[in-house]
């Protein structure tokens, strides 16, 4: 078995769900191979973080915001690409990958987080102490493990959760940040492509991410991710948006309603 084999079955196995066989030849692999068992021990680690379960208060709260949100969106007149209504759709996935054991991992994490934060706060001005850098080091490179392991998974709305995760972080480590640029350009899934176009343009401004998203608008063959890119750029109003569509437009299979797009952009650029 290989890393990528065995990175599929790590969810099973830790969870005790292999059979005996399956047991046996991922023991024997993590036995030779450090990278892997090092894997398995973070996720170990991240299965004993503690999570909180939210209290009826909490619920009725949530369940308040929830109907306010739903109430606003129905007062909304209709209108916006596309690829955003799925983006805000996604959103609510996150709600049901809480209760996956990642998701749970995941949140355990973000409490730990918080619960640091708050902590060094009440504790006033003081420089944060070794032994909070290094925890607040660990915790960074286990959020990041996260997001790089569940991009590599086989199934995409695991992959979709991992890009969901990497939108926590004001900040991506360039690790992540090329995963997500490989994940925008290769991925598989439309879904999973846009949510990564979503996570990226947060980080526009970056002259890596802005180019290699500019430079996917002639790669892309899903007319929705066009669809997505071409919208970015208007609203970027980035200085060669005009002469990218040109170059788009001249495509002699392009999709008749990206062509359309093309023409509404260029028209709102002038």
């Amino acid at each position: 078995m290989n890393c990528e084999h065995i990175a599929e079955l790590l969810p099973d196995y830790l969870q005790g769900r292999l059979s005996a066989e399956q047991h046996h030849n991922v023991e024997a692999h993590l036995e030779q191979c450090a990278d892997c068992s090092e894997e398995v021990v973070i996720w170990r680690k991240l299965s004993l973080l503690p999570v909180d379960q939210p209290g009826p208060q909490s619920r009725a709260r949530f369940e308040a915001m929830l109907q306010a949100y739903q109430a606003g969106r129905s007062n909304q007149p209709e209108g916006g690409s596309e690829w955003r209504k799925r983006v805000s759709a996604w959103n609510w996935n996150v709600f049901h990958w809480l209760r996956s054991p990642v998701g749970a991992m995941a949140w355990g994490m973000a409490l730990l987080a918080i619960g640091v934060f708050t902590g060094l706060r009440l504790a006033g001005p003081k420089p944060p102490s070794p032994d909070f850098v290094a925890m607040q080091s660990e915790l960074t490179s286990m959020k990041q493990l996260v997001v790089l392991s569940m991009l590599q998974q086989q199934s995409a709305s695991a992959r979709l959760e991992g890009v969901t995760w990497s939108t926590r972080d004001r900040q991506l480590d360039p690790q992540v940040l090329s995963a997500l640029l490989h994940t925008l350009h290769y991925d598989a899934s439309v879904d999973v492509r846009l949510a990564a176009l979503d996570a990226l343009s947060r980080h526009g401004r970056q002259p890596q991410v802005h180019k290699a998203i500019l430079d996917s608008l002639e790669q892309q063959q899903s007319p929705l991710v066009q669809v997505a890119l071409i919208d970015l750029l208007l609203e970027w109003r980035d200085p060669d948006a005009a002469q990218r569509l040109q170059a788009l437009q001249q495509a002699p299979d392009l999709n008749p309603t990206v062509r359309q797009r093309v023409e509404w952009a260029k028209s709102k650029l002038n």
